[in-house]
């Protein structure tokens, strides 16, 4: 079944290299992706070709000399850094969902609660709710409402354990059901239970700040799903094998690895 969904998917592309500049990552449920390699003024371009594009909305850039894949990652230095892209009906309505980028963590947490992604709803933050704990130096905590359910203070091996600065990791948030998996480099290192029908409705996607500050972090190639992937699936994702090679005179595409990880 998944080679199918590649196969059709390949054919959407090629069909789509044949009029346009630049090819598309789509996959079966794939509602948004950045690859962060470059901004169109103070926009991120939904490389899905949703038209559900990201807005800079203060500090936030692109950097050039800190990336896992292709030619850039977005850096959020400082507090106020921060990016939104608005509602739109596929994620106000997902109850099951994925999301998975790559982080690497610049500076240790504030000693606050740091934000690093949020789908809001109303009367809620957390749908999810991606944060740095109130703990020095970093872990990862990952919400839903109601109940505030889902992950504490994550680390690489699980609970309690802490991020390094100053390098990539690979995160994946999986929700089925009432089934949440943390994945980090492609390994479960939590497992929890969540509300199946969490908050949700009409609100904006928020990289960086919200009501809270932002943590200090580059991210590259964000995937934002409304189903449940399976854990070859968020291997394929994190080993770069959605992303599409065009060849030089853009009349052909493929799958597979276009871009080289950094050691």
């Amino acid at each position: 079944m998944r080679l199918v969904m590649y196969v059709l998917a390949a054919v959407l592309i090629i069909g789509s290299a044949l009029s346009t500049d630049a090819a598309q990552v789509q996959d079966d449920g794939l509602i948004l992706y950045f690859s962060f390699d470059e901004a169109k003024g103070g926009t991120l371009v939904d490389e899905t070709g949703g038209g559900n594009d990201g807005e800079i909305v203060d500090g936030a850039k692109i950097v050039k000399d800190e990336v896992v894949y292709g030619n850039g990652s977005m850096l959020f230095a400082k507090g106020a850094d921060s990016v939104t892209v608005d509602s739109f009906k596929e994620l106000e309505d997902y109850t099951d969902n994925s999301f998975l980028f790559w982080l690497n963590f610049t500076d240790p947490n504030s000693g606050g609660w740091d934000q690093i992604i949020a789908k809001k709803a109303p009367g809620s933050d957390r749908s999810p709710g991606i944060w740095t704990c109130n703990r020095v130096p970093l872990h990862i905590h990952y919400r839903f409402n109601p109940g505030n359910a889902g992950s504490h203070c994550v680390g690489p091996d699980g609970e309690g354990d802490t991020f390094d600065e100053n390098k990539w990791y690979h995160i994946a948030g999986i929700k089925e059901g009432t089934d949440f998996l943390f994945y980090i480099d492609g390994k479960v290192v939590d497992e929890q239970t969540v509300p199946k029908d969490h908050a949700q409705g009409a609100e904006k996607l928020y990289i960086g700040k919200t009501n809270y500050n932002a943590a200090k972090f580059y991210i590259d190639d964000l995937y934002v799903y409304d189903r449940a992937l399976d854990a070859d699936e968020v291997t394929d994702v994190m080993d770069g094998n959605l992303l599409p090679v065009e060849s030089q005179d853009k009349l052909s595409t493929t799958w597979g690895q276009l871009k080289a990880r950094r050691d």
